[in-house]
């Protein structure tokens, strides 16, 4: 029977496919391309560190501390990616977990369907927006982006901490003037995706400053990324800005551990953690934002 859950899963599906063929192609190409990084078309398979990155990451992301933020600062303190292909690095890498998300949320988290997709499409309108400015920035403003985007992402993770991620009371859905707030906000954290503002703790937060359940943001979160995602690492992808075998490690190291998480650890108290990652993200934002000054 076609449902609306059916039809946007199917969407997903076909998205699913684009991503994959759009970097195995842009992956082959990148090697022909005298100017491309050599980031970009390094052979072989990740190693453990970059596996157990993507692990680590996206195991607490599905758990609700995020993943761009953490994956930054690690790339930052261990040198592993030039801070030029950092954003798409991240979208390109966490794509496949976030999407493995969207299938479990979509289907096991009650939600008015309308509003989910609509707030889907303005994410993907926001991420293509967004990600076709920043692929082409020079290092400098990748800095100074991401230093500042660090930052938001320490506010918001405190805010969340502090108890401003909603409530188990509120609705499933959204209309009028509120649905309206809804697109404008969700098309302004797709356009952030792209310079490393995950999308957890914003839209939490946009979730329930409208009204809606708390567990409402799960779907639209993470359904929201897993349709933007795929356009913005396929600009990424495209114009060579980002590194091959750290993405790789996100994406082989990310998908068993949302399966973990989600279907048999399923909840955690994070609280802690996620103080962690505040300090750790400030850390972070602090070096980028000298790197950016003295003109590393």
């Amino acid at each position: 029977m076609l449902t609306p859950l059916f039809g946007l899963q199917a969407a997903l599906s076909a998205f699913t496919l684009y991503y994959l063929g759009t970097w195995w192609t842009g992956a082959a190409k990148a090697k022909s391309v005298a100017g491309a990084p050599p980031e970009a078309k390094a052979d072989g398979f990740p190693n453990l560190l970059q596996l157990g990155m993507g692990f680590v990451t996206n195991f607490f992301d599905t758990l609700g501390i995020g993943s761009f933020a953490p994956t930054t600062a690690a790339f930052k303190f261990l040198k592993m990616v030039p801070d030029r292909l950092i954003p798409g690095t991240l979208n390109v890498g966490h794509t496949l977990p976030t999407i493995t998300q969207a299938f479990i949320y979509t289907t096991i988290i009650e939600i008015d369907m309308t509003t989910l997709i609509f707030m889907i499409a303005a994410a993907v309108a926001g991420s293509w927006l967004g990600a076709g400015v920043v692929a082409s920035w020079p290092k400098r403003n990748i800095q100074i982006g991401m230093g500042f985007a660090l930052l938001v992402a320490a506010a918001l993770f405190t805010w969340t901490n502090l108890g401003g991620k909603g409530t188990a009371e509120g609705t499933l859905g959204l209309t009028g003037l509120k649905l309206g707030l809804g697109l404008v906000g969700n098309f302004a954290l797709g356009a952030l995706m792209s310079l490393g503002i995950g999308m957890y703790a914003p839209c939490m937060i946009l979730v329930g400053l409208l009204g809606m359940k708390a567990s409402a943001a799960f779907p639209i979160m993470m359904g929201s990324c897993a349709f933007l995602m795929p356009i913005a690492s396929a600009k990424f992808v495209q114009k060579q800005a980002y590194a091959l075998k750290p993405s790789l490690g996100l994406a082989l190291g990310g998908i068993p551990a949302v399966l973990i998480a989600a279907l048999i650890v399923k909840s955690m108290d994070v609280t802690t953690m996620r103080w962690l990652v505040v300090v750790v993200v400030t850390i972070a934002a602090t070096m980028m934002l000298r790197s950016a000054a003295k003109g590393e």
